[in-house]
């Protein structure tokens, strides 16, 4: 039997930031995941200047051997009407491959890394937790994505959640490829449904190039990716021979997840949690920060893991995402007609001010949020 202080279920950004905060510490973390890393994650992969900050990440050093695409702006529009390009003077944000940042911030994390394993068993014994029959633990944090498989221990029911269903795909262009597409680099292009219940993307990281869709709700997903893909080949804004073929994923939104977050002796963090953002669906600045949080209460809790002690990990999500929309107002938004939506829609993406002081400056970038170790500093001052 292999024992440590928290196992980790789950490698990815909340799982290795939540394990680097702790180790820091002095604590002994496992964490096991059943991909080999580096794995390949199908992801836009852009991160802001406060995620840096908060994982203590150089830049320059980060970049030398891995993609790292400098964001000056964006270009955004309701699908199939004239964009609006906003700039910025310096960079908001950065452009990473998630094969390569999740295997940068697992191998840095300091613990110990059991790969290629997946969760089979989960068992609640006293003093905590047995994991396949061989790591044991006071503290398991959750740490696997939307379909992780710890959340299930605190009530999660996977497939009657109001999901985020997407799908997309990265790949390597070719010097033929690189020639027909239009898309620049440091301006990634947002299209939005009419409907604004999704959108699509596309982001050139240097050579490779990543196209996507998302729409809350999981029904007749890919006819909307079948017409993204084909309006973006009729306005030669991506290569004629794009891959058609796009693996799937899903996801929670925070003002609709209602998972329980925190239970005795268990977390959950990041997408597991349902933490992604409300009105991108960005999930790596709630995923890191998660992960930060969860560190900072089970640190806190000297050994305790009581659901009553764990709480204040809830408590610490609210102060710092807000309160998740409560059912009656997700009722009344969608009895909105699609129809008056569209409209509004239409005129507020086509001005430049919403798009830059609204769509992308508070809902995309969260600018106005600043990273977590400057509101702690501002606190205390």
């Amino acid at each position: 039997m292999d024992s440590c202080d928290v196992l980790i279920v789950g490698g990815g950004p909340a799982g290795s930031s939540c394990a680097w905060k702790l180790r820091k510490a002095g604590l002994d973390v496992t964490i096991i995941d059943k991909a080999r890393f580096p794995r390949d994650k199908v992801c836009a992969g852009w991160i802001t200047p406060a995620v840096l900050q908060e994982l203590e990440i150089d830049p320059r050093e980060y970049s030398k051997e891995r993609v790292f695409q400098h964001i000056l702006g964006f270009r955004t529009s309701r699908l199939g009407d004239s964009g609006v390009t906003t700039r910025y003077e310096a960079p908001v944000s950065y452009g990473i491959r998630r094969c390569e940042f999740d295997d940068f911030l697992l191998r840095r994390s300091g613990a110990r890394i059991v790969d290629g394993i997946p969760l089979e068993r989960l068992e609640r014994v006293a003093g905590g937790w047995i994991a396949n029959e061989r790591y044991k633990a006071p503290l398991v944090v959750g740490a696997g994505g939307h379909f992780c498989p710890v959340a299930r221990f605190l009530g999660a029911t996977l497939g009657s959640e109001t999901i985020v269903a997407a799908q997309e795909i990265e790949f390597l262009m070719n010097d033929n490829q690189r020639s027909q597409c239009a898309v620049q680099p440091e301006l990634p292009e947002l299209y939005f449904c009419a409907d604004m219940r999704g959108y699509g993307w596309c982001f050139r990281k240097g050579d490779y190039l990543n196209i996507g869709l998302g729409r809350l709700g999981r029904h007749h997903l890919y006819r909307h990716v079948d017409g993204f893909l084909a309006y973006l080949k009729s306005a030669r804004r991506i290569p004629n021979d794009t891959p058609d073929s796009w693996p799937g994923h899903a996801y929670l939104l925070y003002n609709t997840a209602t998972r329980c977050t925190a239970g005795d002796g268990i977390i959950l963090v990041g997408d597991a949690a349902g933490l992604a953002y409300a009105q991108s669906g960005e999930g790596i600045r709630p995923a890191v920060e998660s992960g930060l949080l969860a560190a900072e209460v089970i640190l806190h809790a000297g050994g305790d893991y009581s659901r009553e002690r764990l709480q204040r990990y809830r408590d610490r999500l609210v102060q710092r995402f807000g309160r998740a929309e409560s059912h009656w107002t997700r009722r009344l938004s969608a009895l909105v007609p699609d129809q008056v939506v569209a409209s509004i829609a239409r005129r507020l993406l086509g001005t430049p001010w919403f798009a830059r002081k609204v769509l992308l400056d508070r809902w995309f970038l969260h600018s106005h949020e600043p990273a977590m170790a400057v509101r702690s500093l501002r606190s205390r001052l």
